[in-house]
């Protein structure tokens, strides 16, 4: 049984990414499942996924339903009943996926690797690899628990550095300690030449 791993990349920026593996008898109901599970996104909107070509260019859709309020040149085709594997035409397969059509979250999706072993521990289809912090999809998500402990230690930002920030100056407009720490080992540094 052939296993296709998928590296989604968020449009917006490409160094948040997730690797998806699903097996190629799964439909792309599954994969976009796991596509808004890995991002932290619910399911309540709509969504379609576009064969795509190396220059990302939108092809025949693969819709989760047909949409009354949206027009098609063809009819679409439903995730749930296109299988991965029929959709592959090539090593390097892309996918355009949209997700909610009042803000447009666009992945791209292309197919990085094909297995013959399946992996009996992992349940299909699942997201192996994350990169980056997701984007918010309802406004700005702030930096708190887990993924500010990711970003601390993705810095090495301690306590002490995050509570400091960047002024040399106190609230009233006096330099502090290190700013004249600092101004005086210059001017000690240029006597030496």
């Amino acid at each position: 049984m052939a296993i296709l791993r998928f590296r989604i990349y968020w449009e917006d920026d490409d160094s948040i990414y997730r690797d998806v593996v699903i097996k190629h008898t799964q439909n792309f109901a599954d994969l976009h499942l796991c596509i808004l599970k890995s991002f932290e996104f619910d399911s309540k909107h709509k969504a379609t996924f576009y064969r795509s070509n190396d220059s990302w260019l939108r092809g025949r859709e693969i819709s989760l339903e047909k949409y009354a309020d949206k027009s098609y040149k063809v009819e679409p085709m439903i995730m749930t009943e296109v299988t991965m594997g029929s959709e592959i035409k090539d090593p390097n397969q892309k996918f355009i996926y949209v997700y909610d059509f009042n803000k447009f979250w666009t992945f791209m999706v292309e197919l990085i690797n094909v297995d013959k072993d399946e992996n009996k521990k992992l349940a299909y289809p699942v997201c192996i690899r994350t990169e980056g912090i997701a984007p918010s999809q309802y406004g700005t998500k702030g930096l708190i628990d887990k993924r500010l402990a990711e970003v601390e230690e993705k810095y090495d930002l301690n306590a002490a550095a995050m509570l400091e920030g960047f002024s040399e100056e106190d609230e009233d407009g006096n330099a502090t300690e290190s700013a004249e720490e600092d101004t005086t080992a210059g001017e000690e540094a240029q006597e030496d030449f």
